[in-house]
């Protein structure tokens, strides 16, 4: 059918004008060896150095980059979601520009669509270049996170993954505003099949999920999907009502029916401000699902875009790239 594309790659973008050409080569040599229409949908997500410049001089050059230009930053999570909003592919792909997801992969996850599978995610064998600590935090949150909710999240998956197009068009309707795309991708179902592979170091650069971001994509994770820390917020309280009145009682006897009296008031403190920490941690727990009623209530949109760029322009058919006599431009722009 003419006009139809059928692939489209979702690629989001922060600050990275250092490996964002290579990213671009290697993208385009993969998709070329499909022998397929396919469009680069690049969302830059409010980068402050070159990376829009460089995107946007892409576009110029080939008919099947487009890209979308945030007015601020809004978040890889969000960033993912216009992307995904915008594909007008058969099968989207989502993919990060550091180059640490082998564009290559995409070819495998390809033959497992044509097989009929719906969702193919790609689920890390390894973990090249990241430290100890940052392996360790994420295997755990996976396993804490997959025992808090009811929805089979993959464990050691990113948002790296195949999906058709009817499951883009289920997850459209999905307008909360925390996202946690690979656990949205979880739950709206279909037919899934996992990946494996070996994750690289980032080819340039520094990561854009430092330990705070990764903080805050764990609270999505854990409060998009599970009401369980409030029911263990009523747990704890309940608890430690009934060691407080259990205390008291004591006390009570102990006044009333012998001569000891109470010490130990350094102990009586340390239990005390125990106590108060638990509250305030309950609290807090209570507060990130108020805030998230917050967020859905004031009806905001998910982004605002400054700027879209390529999207009047069809990708090339086969017969056309053939015809095309700039091959080495495409690839060696700057």
């Amino acid at each position: 059918m003419k006009g139809q594309i059928m692939y489209s790659i979702v690629v989001p973008v922060y600050n990275e004008e250092e490996v964002i050409q290579v990213t671009y080569r290697r993208l385009t040599e993969v998709m070329e060896r499909t022998e397929q229409s396919y469009e680069l949908i690049f969302v830059n997500d409010g980068s402050q150095d070159r990376t829009m410049d460089i995107l946007t001089q892409a576009a110029l050059i080939d008919a099947s980059v487009r890209v979308i230009d945030f007015s601020r930053n809004f978040g890889h999570q969000i960033a993912i979601t216009a992307g995904m909003d915008a594909a007008r592919g058969q099968a989207i792909i989502v993919i990060d520009a550091d180059l640490q997801d082998p564009p290559e992969l995409i070819l495998e996850m390809i033959e497992l669509w044509n097989q009929g599978y719906d969702v193919v995610y790609a689920k890390r064998r390894a973990r090249a270049g990241e430290t100890l600590f940052k392996r360790m935090t994420a295997s755990c949150y996976y396993r804490v996170l997959k025992g808090l909710t009811k929805i089979d999240i993959p464990e050691d998956t990113g948002d790296f993954r195949l999906i058709d197009h009817k499951v883009n068009d289920a997850m459209k309707t999905l307008q909360e505003k925390n996202r946690f795309v690979r656990g949205l991708v979880s739950w709206v179902g279909f037919r899934q099949i996992q990946l494996e592979y070996d994750r690289k170091e980032r080819l340039a650069g520094q990561t854009k999920y430092p330990l705070r971001k990764m903080i805050r994509l764990s609270v999505d994770g854990v409060t998009s999907f599970s009401d369980k820390p409030l029911k263990m917020a009523s747990y704890a309280g309940i608890v430690i009502s009934g060691i407080s009145f259990v205390s008291l009682v004591v006390t009570i006897c102990l006044k009333l029916f012998t001569d000891n009296t109470v010490a130990g008031w350094a102990s009586i403190v340390s239990i005390i401000l125990l106590m108060n920490g638990i509250i305030l941690l309950l609290l807090g727990v209570m507060g990130e699902y108020i805030g998230r009623i917050y967020d859905e209530s004031r009806g905001r949109p998910l982004y605002i875009v400054r700027e879209r760029v390529g999207f009047n322009s069809q990708p090339l058919s086969k017969e056309e790239k053939l015809l095309d006599d700039s091959p080495q431009q495409k690839t060696n722009f700057a």
